[in-house]
């Protein structure tokens, strides 16, 4: 999840956003659509309760994404 922030925060002419962001070219193998790391983001904003905005907004804000990473970690640590 801090690694999410901190690419989220990175500029867009990097090569680690556009592939994190960017959308795949071509045709599809048949079957279910393979779980992407987004959306796992958003399964874990929906644990936390923090529903509200795009998580790429979210992360602009350090300090609100500091919170939302602490969340998660007391969340997912017995």
């Amino acid at each position: 999840m801090s690694w999410a922030g901190h690419v989220a925060r990175t500029r867009e002419r990097r090569s680690v956003p556009r592939v994190l962001m960017g959308k795949p070219e071509g045709k599809r193998p048949l079957g279910r659509p393979r779980r992407r790391w987004e959306d796992d983001i958003k399964v874990v904003r929906q644990e936390a309760r923090c529903e509200g905005m795009d998580w790429i907004d979210l992360a602009q804000d350090k300090e609100r994404w500091r919170v939302l990473v602490n969340a998660v970690m007391n969340i997912r640590v017995p």
